[in-house]
């Protein structure tokens, strides 16, 4: 789900939040100012998150099992050959904004004084919106399952046969409450793509109205649970419970507002918290032992899995790391479990391989991918013999213990990921004395635009930091939607043309493409172990 820019081990005051005059107040700190509260646009886990509060998915995923669950719609049928997914839709759920004069939330009202309430035809518009490339939706390769999608995503909106591009996309309105959509292949994982914000309804008037400024709280329309009262830019963000809401999505929720901070800081963040300034906070990595040992912050303290991969990339075509020698080397020589012994401290788990061990067609702790990466309790090589095999693997590449080697690792703006980094950096500089390794670090969207590929290699990294979380649970959304060369969400986008690596991204992609389209779990399975093996 998204590009992960923040470390998550969380501390809660029993999700207790304090009433203010009556009301329930939950503050909490969003970590960064969000690039957008647009469904369309949002990439990012800050995005996705306040999107989630204040626009209904056709379907949410339950938290156990991850299986499709009434949200928008109440039902949904499936045709028997898997192509076809008809959707039908609440009658009842009514747009709504927060009136500043009035000090509360009101129902959006038509040129006629009409409640307006959501519709398929908002379902239509708003994933035909992501797709129009004129939108320019980092997110809308997610769609391309559905039929026509990539062609019109792709297309020169200039072009005489655009309308006819976008009228073909395999989405449709039948009636007011119910919408339709056709697939290229029959992907069982489309009923979680349905949960996503990039399928979510979206308010075509305000959008008209107000173009790029329609997420500005003077101006947007939501149908969620709560509905958003102020944003002031790189400082401060409320949301108010949507009293319109109807009453079976509200799940016993009591808090009335969310008072939201930017705060980058996880040191302050923390100190807010003791401070009872906040009812929320992730815990800096230095004060994760003080936190356990501490009678009361021990019961307050949340670890529990979440299905994201946090993980350093390599620019393939930047000496050195364009050598594969020294990137197996540099990877060989970073000693996971020590890591999370010693400086994350939430019970992480190794990663050999991208996929976790909760998404469908994961090889995780299989030891036949990466054995470096596994201690020798998880059947891997262990960190002596990974170190020496570095050693041989970096003399070979022409670096013996690293002379002449210089290895500029970039991260964006944060305590922890500096903590990692710096972990790292001496793991590397114990492995390759004579090397040099440098860090550098950027704030989050700088960092974003720094690693895209509009970027002159000479200005990019050697290595970068980002992570990835699960928007469904298969590797579809892993593997193939975050590192196929053609619309992948990767930033620095591997390509078949690499003259380093070209060969295996060809059959990557080979691999990943096919493994989406095929409705076979154990064939699926084969070809994501392949894949992983070759990333």
């Amino acid at each position: 789900m998204m590009r992960l820019n923040r470390l998550a081990v969380v501390l809660l005051v029993g999700l207790m939040a304090w009433p203010v005059l009556g009301q329930v107040i939950l503050d909490r700190n969003l970590g960064t100012e969000p690039p957008t509260a647009d469904p369309a646009l949002s990439t990012d886990t800050t995005s996705v998150e306040i999107v989630e509060q204040m626009f209904l998915g056709l379907v949410d995923l339950d938290e156990e099992t991850m299986a499709p669950v009434p949200e928008l719609a109440t039902a949904w049928e499936v045709s028997e050959d898997g192509l076809t997914w008809t959707y039908y839709l609440r009658h009842c759920v009514p747009w709504v904004k927060y009136d500043a004069a009035a000090g509360e939330v009101v129902y959006d009202l038509d040129e006629c004084g009409n409640k307006r309430v959501v519709t398929a035809y908002d379902v239509e518009y708003g994933v035909k919106r992501t797709i129009d490339p004129r939108t320019a939706s980092d997110y809308s390769y997610v769609l391309y399952i559905i039929e026509g999608a990539f062609e019109a995503n792709t297309a020169d909106p200039e072009s005489p046969d655009f309308p006819a591009l976008m009228d073909a996309v395999g989405v449709r309105a039948l009636d007011m409450w119910t919408v339709q959509f056709k697939l290229i292949a029959p992907a069982g994982y489309f009923g979680q793509i349905a949960s996503m914000w990039v399928a979510r309804p979206q308010p075509k008037w305000a959008i008209d109205a107000h173009g790029d400024a329609w997420t500005e709280p003077e101006n947007i329309v939501t149908n969620g649970s709560y509905a958003m009262k102020s944003w002031i830019h790189n400082d401060s963000m409320v949301f108010v419970r949507n009293p319109y809401l109807p009453a079976e999505l509200w799940g016993g929720g009591n808090i009335d507002e969310v008072h939201c901070v930017m705060i980058v800081e996880a040191s302050t963040e923390f100190a807010m918290y003791l401070n009872n300034e906040l009812d929320t906070a992730g815990v800096p990595l230095p004060e994760m032992d003080r936190v356990k040992a501490d009678p009361v912050l021990s019961k307050e303290l949340t670890i529990r899995p979440y299905p994201c991969t946090y993980y350093y990339g390599f620019i393939t075509t930047k000496a050195p790391t364009n050598d594969v020698r020294v990137r197996k080397a540099l990877s060989m020589t970073i000693d996971r479990q020590t890591l999370i012994d010693q400086v994350t401290k939430g019970n992480q788990i190794p990663a050999n391989t991208f996929a976790g061990g909760t998404i469908f067609g994961n090889a995780a702790l299989d030891p036949r991918i990466a054995p470096w990466a596994l201690p020798e309790s998880l059947g891997g090589w262990g960190y002596d013999k990974a170190l020496t095999e570095a050693q041989t693997l970096m003399a070979a590449a022409g670096y013996p213990a690293g002379e002449g080697l210089e290895i500029v690792l970039m991260h964006n703006v944060s305590e922890g990921h500096a903590r990692i980094a710096q972990a790292i950096q001496a793991m590397w500089a114990s492995a390759f004395p004579k090397a040099k390794f440098t860090i550098e670090t950027q704030e989050w969207r700088v960092y974003l635009q720094t690693i895209s590929k509009e970027t002159p290699v000479e200005n990019m990294p050697n290595v970068y930091r980002l992570g990835w979380c699960q928007d469904y649970p298969d590797q579809n959304n892993w593997v193939h939607e975050v590192f196929n060369p053609t619309y992948g969400s990767n930033r620095p986008r591997i390509s078949p043309d690499d003259p380093q690596v070209g060969a295996a991204v060809a059959e990557f992609d080979r691999l990943t493409t096919l493994g989406g389209r095929l409705a076979d779990p154990e064939e699926r399975q084969a070809l994501y172990f392949e894949a992983e093996r070759l990333l």
